[in-house]
């Protein structure tokens, strides 16, 4: 798992931005979903270990919930697919939940179960949302799945100090037919949710959801699952769509 997730690294060091910018959607040639998700998980050093927990079986608590259930069975393939990423610094990625089709209630239980059972691998090294982009878009390269849609889905509490920026990285995202969302932590950084809805989200419904406390974590990624699954964005939420 780390030799692909060194892989993944250099292989976004040595594409370079312009090729980024000119990759098409990536389409995948396996088996149809009606989405590809990358789940990026904070895990810089703001981040401890109890709130690193709470996002965790935030993520995997949604995944047993009827209502993610429903909203895979309502699409026209009745399946997506999800793969999970902790993020720290610009190169500091560490994909811990491999491509997985989600059909069925038995399918969400057993990522929700690998999900929980998934160790941190990261624990410091800056706060590098514009490398958790560029992370995201080449895992979604690497899809074996077909995917109509294509989503990065950013959780974190802080804003971009490491490495290139992080309207460049999302621009090149969008640009490549990439829908970025973010679900921003403010509890150290009141105005983060306006600096993603500035310089992080992106493409055709994208949206924010923002939280002030860990403890409501859960909550709010079932939410944010649903309203991508389904691929609405929340009318509540409709000042937050981007580019």
């Amino acid at each position: 798992m780390k030799l692909r997730a060194f892989a993944l690294a250099a292989l976004l060091i040595f594409a370079g931005s312009a090729a980024r910018a000119q990759a098409p959607a990536p389409s995948g040639s396996g088996r149809p979903v009606d989405l590809a998700l990358v789940l990026a998980v904070d895990a810089s050093g703001s981040v401890n270990q109890t709130r690193f927990e709470l996002q965790k079986h935030g993520y995997a608590q949604a995944f047993r919930s009827k209502e993610v259930i429903e909203a895979i069975a309502a699409g026209a393939d009745h399946a997506i697919a999800v793969a999970m990423v902790q993020w720290t610094g610009p190169s500091l990625h560490v994909q811990v939940v491999e491509w997985t089709r989600i059909s069925d209630a038995a399918s969400a239980q057993a990522i929700a179960d690998t999900i929980d059972a998934s160790r941190r691998q990261l624990y410091g090294g800056g706060t590098s949302l514009s490398g958790a982009i560029d992370i995201g878009v080449a895992m979604l390269g690497a899809s074996p799945f077909r995917a109509t849609r294509h989503v990065i889905d950013i959780s974190g509490d802080g804003s971009n100090n490491a490495g290139r920026l992080a309207e460049t990285a999302r621009d090149e995202a969008v640009k490549a037919g990439i829908t970025i969302n973010g679900l921003p932590i403010t509890w150290i950084e009141p105005g983060l949710d306006a600096y993603y809805r500035s310089s992080v989200v992106g493409g055709p419904g994208a949206f924010v959801i923002s939280i002030d406390s860990y403890d409501n974590f859960a909550d709010a990624i079932l939410h944010k699952l649903v309203t991508e699954i389904s691929g609405l964005a929340p009318p509540s939420l409709a000042s937050n769509a981007a580019r």
